[in-house]
């Protein structure tokens, strides 16, 4: 069976990565998590991320088949329904985006979510595969981060979404609606249970205070299980918990939440347009003292 080719694109602004991976014999293709570029202050987005993806897809002369989200992002907007309209492709997310879509619906009283995912081509399972032309991708639920949360394994390749980062930074934080660092830690487990030399593909990635100047996005088991900072062997589940628990109280909110969450959670589309035909995220506002 070949390897899958594997090309990766970084959006500095987002600290996002996208892939493209790529079955050679076959030139079918999936792109996992692509980021649609969104200026919150003006309202304006364009596609010059997601048209880079193409264009290599092109290039390579390979179909896309398939969009691959890990999750509801709450850091950048989906250019999934893009990749779509240009290409036919199916997006494919994690079974518990129903749980997802039911926490937040209320929160922007999104009526026109389903509810059920219903907006996704392809809802899939723990341990569900399927085929990229000659690849076949297994499903492996990673919840924590957020409910819905999936890793897609591919040969030796695993895409884990915002479980895992670089070692020297460490996991996702757990504190959004619906997540829960006792469940991450045991998601985290399951994958550093796989081969040592199973390569990690990250989502994101971002520079330590005091460590390398590079971005990086991936790495490996044996890497993470002695060297990540948070959740190296030997790290039990209280202890995770307590830290991540303690960390997750001092971070802020990711600067496109409110956006993202409404985007992504009706698979990268817009909400509906009001009377005026203008589309509109919504802020809830909560007035206190």
């Amino acid at each position: 069976m070949a390897e899958a080719v594997i090309h990766s694109f970084f959006d500095q602004p987002t600290h996002t990565v996208t892939y493209l991976v790529m079955d050679p014999a076959s030139k079918q293709a999936a792109v996992v998590d692509p980021v649609l570029d969104y200026d919150h202050a003006s309202g304006k987005s364009t596609f010059a991320s997601v048209e880079e993806v193409l264009a290599k897809a092109a290039a390579e002369g390979c179909s896309i088949a398939y969009v691959l989200e890990t999750h509801v992002h709450a850091d950048h907007l989906s250019a999934a329904p893009y990749i779509k309209l240009k290409t036919g492709a199916k997006v494919v997310i994690g079974e518990r985006i129903r749980e997802v879509q039911t926490i937040f619906r209320p929160v922007f009283n999104a009526q026109d979510v389903s509810g059920t995912g219903a907006e996704f081509d392809v809802l899939v399972a723990d341990g569900e595969t399927f085929s990229i032309g000659g690849l076949t991708c297994e499903v492996i639920a990673t919840p924590g981060h957020t409910p819905a949360c999936v890793s897609y394994k591919i040969g030796d390749a695993v895409f884990v979404g915002d479980t895992l980062f670089m070692p020297d930074f460490g996991t996702a934080r757990a504190d959004f609606p619906g997540g829960d660092a006792r469940e991450l830690y045991r998601s985290i487990r399951k994958l550093l249970a796989l081969p040592a030399e199973t390569r990690l593909f990250m989502c994101h990635d971002y520079l330590p205070k005091d460590g390398r100047k590079d971005f990086a996005w991936e790495t490996t088991v044996a890497a993470e299980r002695t060297q990540n900072v948070h959740v190296h062997d030997g790290v039990s589940e209280d202890e995770f918990t307590l830290m991540r628990s303690t960390r997750d109280k001092s971070l802020s909110a990711p600067a496109l939440l409110l956006p993202s969450i409404q985007v992504n959670m009706r698979a990268g589309k817009l909400p509906p347009p009001d009377s005026n035909g203008v589309t509109y995220i919504r802020v809830p506002v909560k007035l206190t003292g």
